[in-house]
Order: structure tokens, then sequence, then C-alpha cells
């Protein structure tokens, strides 16, 4: 699945922040939610720094809103205006049956629940289903102790072995098995998942057979989905990817409905070229995100309040994809020709993401993504009234001067929000 040295980082990670378990942190803010919600759109990153000062500042420059902390670092993103994720050894099932453990944990909650940084608990990563009962019994005891924030898990993707789920079948069979239990008895706040789509000589095929899934899961269980994306190579057989793959999975992500990204990795031994050097330096990637961030972050706000209805692919149609339907009310003029769908090669085409003010309503906002993730394209998007693109940088609509249509230039994996005023 990721690197194999990913569990022993994490591993010294979460050691760390147990031992700064004993020291204590500034207390403030009680004004937070009674429940957890998303709230501003996640932007997130896995493998991180150490949360100094100076690296604080250079993931808020970044435009990502949600760091990394042991329980000493959280005076450090409040500082920096970011939002932590805790880490701690002791956020596992098996504390609850030690007396002096969950006491330290009952502790642990105890001193950071009211600090304005605190933003969610960091559980566990990657689990099969054999250890989702445990996981649902420290999910509900974290709700009960402190319902504000939220209990995350990470799940495996589509193209993880039946023994490795923990769920039996076909690929779709055993993931929507695996979702199901893991919804009914965890009870997550939210549905988190990875998938790397990007080898060395290939793309893999189930990309978008993974986010419908999820989709469809996240829909039926009224819960937002953060989708973790590849953002470097850690083995010969995947590759790293470039500012288009990254634009390209970020907007489809969007597409589909995602209220969250977080990237794999920010840095981290045995990974290239990642987000920021070992000693801090930004890579490229860093500055390719850094102006990709707030383009996701300000389309998911707009769509947080309304429902996904649909994604529809125009073009090639891999595993997952549906073809735009006849009464859907957006469509291409001209229509984007369809392709041959072959496995290992990338998709070509375009999609549309449908969005409506009211469940199951007609949709009023789409997304519109290129997948091609090479070159740049032009596209003509109908729809019904006048229709407004959204400016990401000013935060404004902007009108078509022809009613029904407007054209759009899209970055290669490019994607823009765009809808329906009548």
């Amino acid at each position: 699945m990721k690197c194999a040295n990913k569990c022993s980082y994490f591993a010294s990670l979460l050691l760390a922040g147990m031992m700064a378990c004993q020291g204590g942190s500034a207390m403030a803010d009680n004004s937070k939610s009674a429940h957890w919600k998303v709230g501003d759109p996640i932007v997130t990153y896995w493998a991180g720094p150490a949360m100094t000062d100076t690296a604080a500042q250079q993931i808020a420059d970044g435009n990502w809103n949600l760091c990394w902390c042991s329980e000493k670092e959280l005076d450090v993103a409040k500082r920096h205006g970011l939002r932590a994720q805790l880490m701690d050894g002791l956020l596992a099932p098996e504390t609850l049956d030690d007396p002096v453990k969950k006491a330290a944990l009952d502790a642990l909650i105890s001193r950071v629940k009211d600090h304005p940084a605190l933003y969610d608990y960091f559980i566990t990563d990657e689990p099969d289903t054999s250890r989702f009962a445990g996981l649902g019994r420290l999910v509900a005891y974290l709700r009960e102790k402190d319902p504000a924030h939220l209990a995350y898990i990470n799940l495996l993707p589509t193209y993880a072995t039946n023994e490795q789920l923990g769920t039996i079948g076909d690929t779709v069979t055993a993931y929507n098995a695996y979702l199901k239990q893991f919804i009914d008895v965890v009870k997550p706040g939210l549905i988190s998942w990875d998938h790397y789509q990007f080898a060395i000589d290939h793309d893999m095929p189930d990309y978008f057979l993974n986010l419908s899934l999820i989709r469809t899961a996240s829909l039926n269980a009224k819960l937002p989905f953060l989708n973790i994306i590849q953002a470097a190579t850690w083995t010969p057989k995947m590759r790293e990817p470039n500012e288009g793959e990254m634009r390209y999975l970020i907007f489809t992500s969007a597409a589909y409905g995602a209220q969250g990204i977080s990237y794999y990795v920010y840095n981290a031994p045995g990974h290239s070229p990642c987000i920021a050097k070992a000693d801090g330096t930004p890579t490229p990637v860093y500055y390719w995100l850094k102006k990709i961030n707030p383009e996701f972050a300000t389309i998911a706000s707009e769509l947080k309040t309304l429902h996904s209805t649909g994604v529809y692919h125009a073009g090639m149609l891999p595993p997952g994809a549906v073809s735009i339907p006849a009464k859907f009310p957006f469509n291409f003029d001209p229509p984007i020709p369809a392709a041959s769908f072959e496995k290992g090669l990338p998709v070509t085409g375009a999609l549309l993401g449908g969005f409506s003010k009211r469940t199951n309503g007609r949709p009023s906002h789409v997304v519109v993504v290129n997948l091609d993730y090479k070159k740049v394209t032009t596209v003509t998007v109908t729809g019904p009234g006048h229709l407004e693109v959204f400016d990401t940088t000013n935060k404004v609509w902007r009108r078509s001067s022809e009613p029904g249509h407007i054209t759009l230039r899209l970055e290669p994996g490019g994607g823009q929000l765009v809808r329906s005023v009548r």
C-alpha cells in the first residue's frame, strides 16, 4: 500500500506525542460547536515536519490549514492560524482496557479539548475489518468525552486485497462491504482513504472507481469525505507526479464532492521529491500546491452547503465512470468525442460534477474538470439560464456574455466551478 517505513515513522511521532502528554498547553475558546463539523474544507498532508514556528509558517504560507501536532505543539499551530490534528500514543483502542492508560487519556482530553487549535484526534491508518469493533469503542468514547472534535481514521483503497480489507468478493463487493462495516460499526464523522494512481510506467485503472464508491457511501451515510492523494514516489514502482497530475487529482476530488484533500507526503525518508526537503527547503511541489490549495478550498467552500447529484464523464469511461445522461442540464458543446478506455493508459476527456441546493434536486452548479493532465483544453459548457464561473482568486462569480453557454480554458488536469442563474 504505502511505503514500508510509514508505520515505523508514525510510531515514532506517536511516541513523541505520548511523552509530550506530560506537559501542558494553553487553554482557550469554549465557543466550539457541541458536535464536530468540517468547517473550512480540509487541506492537509501526511508525514510532515515537527511543528516548529518555521515549519508552521511554511505550512500556513503554502495554504495548508491542518497540521499534525503533539500536545506540546498545539500552541505553535495556534500562533500560525493552523488547525491541529493531535497525535498521541494513548489514542488507541487498547487504552480503554487499561485503567492507568484510560485515566491518562481522560487527562489528555481534559487538557486539550478546549485548545483553540485542536481540530481532531489521529487514531490510525488503513485498518482491516477485524479492528473495527475496537475502533468503534474508541470513537464512541472520544465522542462522549469531546464531541466537538473528530476521531480521524484513514481507510484502505480498492486495490487492497481481500485479506487486507477483511472482506470477500470481487473488488466492488469486497470494498463496499468494507465501507459498510466501517460506517456501521465505527460510526465515523468523516470518511478518508488513499488511492495512489501514478505507477512508473502506467496509470492505475481504478482511481475513479474508488472515488465513486466513496462518494456513494458518503452520500448514503450523510458523511463528508477526504481524499489522500499521491504527491511523491517512495518505490521504483511509482512515479513522481507533476503539476498537471496533481491538479487532476485535486479537481477530480472536488468534482466528486470531497470536503478535504491530503497529500502523501510533505516530507519523509525514502520519498521524493516531497513538498519540502528534510532541511525544510520547499520543492517545486510546494509552489504548485501553494497555488492550487486555495483554488480547491474556495470551490469546496462554495459546495459545502450543496448536495452532490452525480458525476459524469465525457470521452473515456474508466471503471466507475458514468456518461452524461440526456436529462442532465449541463453538457459540452461541441460534444467531447467518445474514446476507448485502455487499462494502464491515462484517462482523457472531461467530467461534470453536479451539485444542487436540495437533496435529489435539479443541479444548479457543476465542477468542470479537464481529465487530460498533459495539455490545456478549451471547452464550452451549456446549461439553463445565465451561466457564471467562480473566480477563485477574487471569490466572485463572473457571468458569461452569452446566455446558456460559457467557454472555459482549463489547465492540464484543471477545473472550474460553474453555476446556472435563472
